[in-house]
């Protein structure tokens, strides 16, 4: 049995990457947008202008440091949510079987160039349809796998599922009666059983009310017009209904 080579395999992948991205950049002309953006919750990422936008998914290779000469995997990143980083993992067991300790150490002195190198193997283990280097100011560059491309209908639909909240940046929206907050137990009653992170249905949120909430929609035999009323939700995001949770029963 052949050992493979690490730098004829970095090379090939590095020559096959240059043949992907001109047919990436030729299908959907990513340079002709004026701005992106990237969401680590939702997994999106967008091209636009004006009301024109373009949406993908993508994953999280890592990140070069100028600064430091360093690179880091995002799988050895705490700051880069789960679900950006789950498909990286690919990169990182191919470097066990095959003994190639670049990509099985988290961090490490590094280049550009081997940056480059690392995003090529990403793409070509998870069958990526082109990668992207966000570009802005700051010394450390960021290096991203396209999986797939987001039709804007269906990317509407996952980005309603979210709101930005100024404790937690971007998350999952859920919905809770206008009594539950971070200070005062008052009791919580859930429209099913949740866990943090637990996936969710299509048609599902996080929905939570107290106990004086539900002594009134048990009263009028469900939620109504009345009940809605009393309970007047609100929304907040995920991590906050989990710490509200959290306050009101006392368990993780």
């Amino acid at each position: 049995m052949d050992i493979l080579d690490y730098d004829n395999f970095a090379e090939t992948c590095l020559e096959e990457l240059k043949i992907l991205q001109d047919k990436f950049k030729d299908k959907y002309d990513v340079d002709w947008y004026d701005n992106w953006f990237y969401n680590q919750s939702t997994g999106l990422l967008t091209f636009s202008t004006g009301d024109q936008e373009l949406n993908f998914k993508y994953f999280d290779v890592g990140s070069f440091s100028e600064k430091s000469n360093t690179w880091k995997w995002s799988w050895d990143n705490d700051s880069t949510l789960d679900n950006v980083k789950e498909k990286v993992n690919i990169v990182k067991e191919f470097g066990q079987t095959s003994n190639f300790s670049k990509l099985t150490n988290g961090y490490f002195a590094s280049n550009e160039f081997e940056a480059w190198e690392f995003v090529a193997i990403a793409a070509k283990l998870t069958n990526g349809i082109g990668v992207y280097r966000p570009v802005s100011d700051r010394q450390l560059k960021l290096f991203f796998v396209v999986t797939e491309f987001v039709d804007n209908e269906t990317a509407k639909n996952i980005k309603d599922k979210y709101v930005e909240c100024g404790s937690h940046n971007y998350r999952r929206r859920a919905f809770v009666c206008k009594h539950l907050n971070h200070k005062t137990k008052v009791g919580f009653e859930e429209a099913f059983e949740t866990f943090e992170d637990m996936e969710l249905l299509e048609d599902d949120d996080f929905q939570a009310w107290c106990d004086e909430c539900e002594v009134v929609r048990r009263t009028e035999d469900g939620w109504n017009d009345k009940s809605m009323e009393f309970a007047d939700i609100k929304v907040v995001c995920e991590k906050c209904y989990f710490e509200i949770k959290e306050l009101n029963l006392g368990h993780r």
